[in-house]
């Protein structure tokens, strides 16, 4: 039996999820990232925490579904926040000008350690990563349904 080619791993703390991928994001796997991020909606989650630690390859449509759900969960009042992507998605965000989606520099900060991670506050505004996301994200007009941006 072949092994699945994504693992997702949610942990709720408050209004706040951190979801883990791990493994590929591609157009046979993307239906099953946005059911994860879109049932965090569902469940009244507004602050969303990507970790793709794990995540050995993302291609565009993988963009364009984390494009998706950045835009849904800022139309609800919440904020979606991509951590650690790997470098092809890195390289994608920067060449659509999309790298407002990560909470720090893929290209050369370093980032915070496990303790100091999003999920230590509790805020009632967005974070403060997500301000600037948000105003970029209004001006893309609005959500992109399909598989292509």
């Amino acid at each position: 039996m072949p092994l699945p080619q994504l693992n997702t791993y949610r942990h709720d703390r408050r209004q706040r999820s951190l979801i883990t991928l791990a493994g590929e994001v591609d157009l046979e796997t993307v239906p099953q990232v946005r059911e994860a991020l879109e049932q965090c909606l569902r469940d009244g989650i507004r602050t969303i925490d990507v970790d793709l630690t794990p995540l050995t390859f993302c291609d565009v449509s993988g963009l364009n579904a984390f494009l998706w759900a950045a835009r849904r969960t800022a139309s609800l009042g919440g904020c979606l926040l991509l951590h650690h992507p790997p470098p092809t998605l890195a390289w994608m965000a920067r060449v659509t000008s999309t790298e407002f989606l990560f909470l720090e520099d893929p290209f050369g900060r370093q980032s915070p350690s496990p303790g100091d991670g999003p999920l230590t506050a509790t805020p009632v505004s967005p974070p403060t990563g997500c301000r600037g996301a948000l105003r970029r994200l209004a001006s893309w007009g609005p959500a992109v349904t399909g598989d292509v941006l």
